[in-house]
């Protein structure tokens, strides 16, 4: 495989340097963020969904001062009129019969622009809207020109439920959740002074473009298209419905999000970004969330069931081992061989039989039946080490992976690693267990005669 042209592809440390100039000061806006750097890194547009007051515009207007060249602001209403977004119609074209406007200042002359309450515009401005989002050009009079434009990140306090508008809410490749601040952050809120960053790191339109060329050559393996399958089957399944054209602009979305973290190939944890492509609500960030966390085996905390089926079983013998007698006893303690040979005195005789202490009624058992009971457990005990020298190398490895990673919310790296520890540690509780287990085998009393035979395996349930 021929190594990735990396240049004029900003390096890591600047993309990391513009995530954090973007968070700085800011109360839980790190994944937006990191969605803002990277749609700009992919030249596509983003949407915030959240509540009034919740730092969105004033995220826009950081992303403009790393990328540069003109700034748009405006809120978006049903009164909205084109001169408001395109600029005025030119006076002196008219008097020369063309039909242009004065962009200067306006939306077809800005790098970065926030439309606030994108959504509630009428059909005039979405429709003139979209051609501005899909092809950066406009239409000025009779002639279409190239527009400057890198992103526009809109907002709006709801997903649109309206047939007529779904086909302008898929322009946004990149969807991003934005919720009031936590409880557990109100105090950090209320302490904040409002403070805006200097200048921070610059992104040039240059090296944007220059990683969207570059990305093109970044390849896709087979196990990211196989979870991009088993990703689509899910959405399936919950109903949220992702276009063609969409899949098409997530897998460029994935080449860049890799590039930017120093790969020529897309890897499974590149795939973090996931919930920012493909979900329009919360509840469906959660959701692919959770099947992310799945590909890294750190879905949810699991019991190891059939370890501890095998622990269980363990136990039961050595129950009943250590508590076996040599001679056989009723319920009452006394010797039931009695019974089965004494005729009709047995009753007499059984109740002038003597008692025998529980130490001298304990079963002996000979060095080959401890042996293959001790050898039974330590099979089981290898295949456990193997699987947590196993677990702690995937552990390591997905740690500095996911640290490594430029994308992925540090919330969702804690919990991944939160959940693969706590299952490691679950596996040793058991394995603690077992090795109770056998100390107790090894500890059984020994006969003095082996007739060499080999006790039959303990069975486990399935």
């Amino acid at each position: 495989m021929q190594p990735t042209t990396r240049a004029g592809v900003p390096d890591r440390e600047r993309l990391a340097a513009a995530i954090e100039y973007v968070a700085q000061g800011l109360i839980e806006r790190e994944a937006q963020s990191r969605c803002l750097v990277l749609s700009a890194l992919c030249g596509e547009h983003l949407l915030f969904i959240g509540p009034p007051g919740t730092a969105k515009s004033e995220l826009a207007r950081r992303l403009h001062r790393i990328v540069g060249g003109r700034y748009f602001e405006r809120l978006l209403t049903r009164f909205t009129v084109p001169e408001e977004l395109f600029g005025p119609l030119s006076l002196a074209a008219l008097d020369e019969g063309r039909y242009e406007r004065d962009i200067d200042g306006y939306l077809p002359t800005a790098s970065i622009a926030f439309l606030d309450e994108v959504f509630k515009a009428n059909s005039a401005i979405l429709n003139a809207l979209l051609t501005l989002l899909n092809e950066r050009e406009f239409d000025q009079g009779a002639a279409r020109i190239v527009t400057p434009l890198v992103s526009v990140v809109a907002a709006s306090n709801e997903v649109p439920d309206e047939e007529a508008l779904r086909a302008f809410f898929d322009r946004f490749l990149f969807r991003c959740m934005v919720a009031p601040v936590s409880d557990e952050s109100f105090g950090r809120l209320l302490e904040r002074i409002d403070s805006p960053p200097g200048d921070g790191p610059r992104l040039s339109v240059s090296e944007l473009a220059a990683t969207q060329a570059h990305a093109q050559r970044v390849l896709v393996p087979e196990t990211v298209r196989t979870a991009l399958f088993e990703l689509r089957a899910l959405l399936a399944t919950h109903a949220i419905e992702v276009s063609d054209r969409r899949w098409v602009r997530i897998v460029r979305a994935l080449r860049v999000a890799a590039l930017a973290n120093g790969r020529e190939e897309v890897g499974i944890d590149d795939l973090c970004v996931a919930p920012f492509l493909v979900c329009e609500r919360p509840d469906q960030a959660t959701l692919v969330e959770d099947w992310f966390a799945g590909l890294l085996g750190a879905a949810q905390a699991v019991t190891p069931e059939r370890l501890g089926r095998m622990v269980d079983a363990f136990e039961k013998q050595i129950d009943l081992e250590a508590s076996a007698s040599e001679l056989a006893f009723d319920d009452s303690g006394k010797l039931s061989l009695i019974q089965s040979v004494g005729g009709g005195d047995a009753e007499a005789m059984s109740g002038a039989a003597p008692r025998m202490s529980a130490f001298s009624r304990r079963k002996r058992y000979s060095g080959t039946h401890i042996r293959a009971r001790i050898a039974q457990i330590d099979a089981v005990l290898d295949e456990v080490d193997a699987f947590l020298a196993a677990g702690d190398r995937h552990e390591r490895a997905i740690g500095e992976s996911l640290s490594a990673n430029l994308w992925l919310v540090p919330r969702l790296t804690a919990r991944i690693i939160e959940t693969l520890a706590g299952n490691r540690q679950r596996v040793h509780a058991q394995r603690e267990r077992l090795a109770h287990v056998r100390q107790a085998f090894a500890q059984l009393p020994l006969t003095d005669e082996d007739d060499g035979r080999e006790p039959t395996p303990v069975e486990v349930a399935a």
